[in-house]
């Protein structure tokens, strides 16, 4: 491997569709994914990403910089938050999460977890 590698999420190694409320764009930088989300007003986990991957709940980690627009997120210990520009989140695995307002949310996940959005294995 190179000293230095960049991609860019404007050419990704692959997409992926959250039943047209969402897209992610996956790109592999030194072996390790990131994942740049967008998702749209309306956009919740449990709505439009669980009737894909057949979860009951999500099962990702993510470790998140949020770039614009409003997510709320309730995990299943209790625990919510609401998270916007500017913040870096961990969220365990076994939450929903939805777009709170009318403001497309993006964000880059470096939670590592490759398989966001494909159905269970």
């Amino acid at each position: 491997m190179a000293g230095v590698e960049v991609k860019s999420v404007n050419s990704p190694d692959e997409t992926r569709d959250f039943s047209g409320k969402g897209e992610g764009a996956v790109i592999t930088v030194a072996g390790r994914p990131a994942l740049y989300s967008v998702f749209q007003p309306g956009f919740r986990w449990s709505e439009h990403v669980k009737p894909i991957v057949g979860t009951d709940d999500c099962e990702a980690t993510h470790f998140m910089y949020v770039l614009s627009g409003r997510m709320g997120i309730a995990h299943n210990d209790g625990t919510e938050a609401e998270v916007g520009p500017g913040d870096v989140v961990v969220i365990e695995p076994g939450h929903d999460a939805w777009v709170v307002g009318d403001e497309t949310f993006k964000a880059i996940d470096f939670g590592g977890y490759a398989k966001f959005g494909l159905p269970k294995d």
